[in-house]
């Protein structure tokens, strides 16, 4: 109900926070009006507590109390806390007032009208203004006729994070943003880790599928010496000697990586060099890699960027590859994506226009593994790059992971919009609050007991913190979680069909004798 007192301000308040009392029970999330000071202020309960005056905590007898609720009933209050979030005459801005609500200030619920100019509604019904392009991502959990809606430009530039335990919703988070997307004819890179979107459809010619593959011309030394694992571990003298054939062979030529091998055979045969063990070990890596990454290294695998295309879901399917065969694909591309953007971005200045002409929002699942807290790869480097970098260039970055505390800080920081879904580990929830500003104590005690697809939003794609509960995505995604039990029972059936087949077919030859 619209414009619903449900309770009064009380104690001490500041410009961003107060307390109220209520006899009626809202909910944690639900949003309230404030009116004072000539202004009508939107405010959030942020945390509720329900007490009786009858039964205080000085009572040890449990027949005392008893007796109390025979005579009185089930009666109690409701206290809690108000997190103020600005005047809502003008939703566009929001403004905080700069002076605390008045003792005893009505409490009453945001009326649906207000919270959808909020949340991007009308934004969304006027889309005239590229700026106020908005998808819609869910609704308030406590009002499911209240859409919500996200800012497109400004999830994309300020980049987001998409955080929760496995199982939390996820993957449909992430396809629902997706699906709003590509509304806007938008470039999305994503880089689907466990092949959990290699059936997924998004409207006729929307998906564009990548082969995992890169043609060895294009690979960078860095990326070779990672794939060969040359390098690491101390493996300097090693790396040294790669480098030296490295700049000697055509890296032009399809067939360079034999080239390559070959400069470095010649060292062995010199009987100047020193270290032939090192290089004697960094041939057979090289020997190694090309057989290992066969179905990797393709001669005739284009130029990465050449496959990307506006207007659809560009999936890398990573399922099959091991992790540093990922790192090297997934830092390779980002590394093409940032570089080509710069590129274009410096050559319309100069009147030609050379490089990637769109901008593209790249997504990363299992972000946890490319860019990790406790050590370096390749990944990581182009991530942090592009966190930092890629807003002035159109280059987005969405990391989704379902173990935050194992993300590289720096990267979780820079990402200036989070989708929070369930959270259950105090290390994960204590981590995501570090790197986020608007998330309070009194919203991160909330996250354990979000259901799925609830979530709480954050950012600056979103005007004011909210708990929502996801659209669900009406396509087909993987990574749903499998009936087991429904494939236990499959499989048993199976099994006993065959047995009894070949209880049959023996039988039968038995009877013949």
């Amino acid at each position: 109900m619209s414009d619903e007192t449900i309770g009064r301000c009380f104690g001490e308040a500041t410009p961003t926070s107060v307390g109220f009392i209520s006899k009626k029970m809202p909910t944690v999330g639900e949003f309230v009006i404030l009116e004072y000071e000539g202004k009508k202020i939107l405010g959030m309960i942020e945390s509720l507590m329900r007490g009786s005056t009858s039964i205080g905590e000085d009572i040890y007898d449990p027949a005392i109390i008893d007796k109390i609720k025979q005579i009185e009933g089930d009666d109690y209050y409701i206290t809690g806390n108000i997190k103020i979030l600005g005047d809502v005459r003008d939703t566009s801005n929001l403004e905080i007032p700069r002076v605390p609500p008045l003792p005893g200030t009505i409490v009453k619920r945001a009326s649906p009208e207000i919270l959808k100019e909020v949340f991007g509604e009308s934004k969304q019904k006027n889309r005239d203004d590229m700026r106020d392009r908005c998808i819609r991502i869910g609704h308030i959990i406590t009002q499911p006729e209240v859409p919500v809606f996200v800012n497109v430009c400004k999830m994309v530039t300020k980049h987001l994070a998409i955080l929760s335990i496995t199982g939390g919703g996820k993957s449909n988070t992430v396809a629902v943003i997706i699906d709003g997307l590509l509304k806007y004819n938008s470039c999305i890179v994503l880089f689907d880790i466990h092949s959990e979107y290699s059936e997924v459809e998004f409207g006729e010619g929307r998906v564009n599928r990548i082969p995992a593959k890169i043609n060895p011309i294009y690979l960078g030394f860095s990326e070779l010496s990672n794939l060969a694992n040359i390098g690491s571990k101390g493996a300097y003298v090693q790396e040294e000697y790669l480098k030296k054939a490295w700049d000697r062979v055509d890296r032009t030529r399809t067939n360079y990586l034999q080239e390559l091998r070959g400069r470095l055979e010649d060292y062995l045969e010199d009987s100047t060099v020193k270290d032939r063990e090192s290089i004697f070990r960094a041939v057979n890596k090289i020997r190694h890699m090309e057989k290992r990454y066969d179905s990797v290294l393709d001669t005739n695998a284009p130029d990465i960027i050449s496959s990307i295309k506006v207007g659809c879901v560009n999936i890398i399917d990573l399922g099959a590859l091991d992790e540093r065969a990922i790192d090297v694909i997934v830092s390779h591309t980002l590394q093409k994506i940032l570089s080509e953007r710069k590129r274009y971005v410096k050559s319309v200045r100069k009147g030609n226009g050379e490089g990637l002409q769109f901008p593209v929002f790249t997504i990363l699942e299992e972000a946890h593994l490319l860019a990790p807290r406790d050590r370096d790869t390749d990944s990581k480097y182009q991530i942090t790059r592009i966190a930092k970098e890629g807003r002035k260039f159109g280059v987005g970055l969405c990391l989704v992971s379902q173990r935050p505390k194992s993300l590289d800080p720096n990267s979780l920081s820079q990402t200036n919009n989070k989708i929070i879904l369930r959270l259950v580990e105090p290390s994960d929830l204590n981590y995501v609050q570090e790197a986020s500003e608007q998330l309070s104590g009194d919203l991160k005690s909330q996250l354990p007991s979000l259901g799925v697809g609830e979530a709480v939003i954050l950012g600056l794609m979103t005007k004011i913190p909210v708990m929502v509960k996801i659209d669900e995505f009406k396509g087909k995604i993987s990574g749903s979680d499998p009936d087991v039990v429904k494939e236990w029972n499959e499989a048993y059936e199976a099994q006993r069909k065959d047995l009894d087949m070949e209880k049959e077919n023996l039988e039968s030859i038995q009877g013949g004798w």
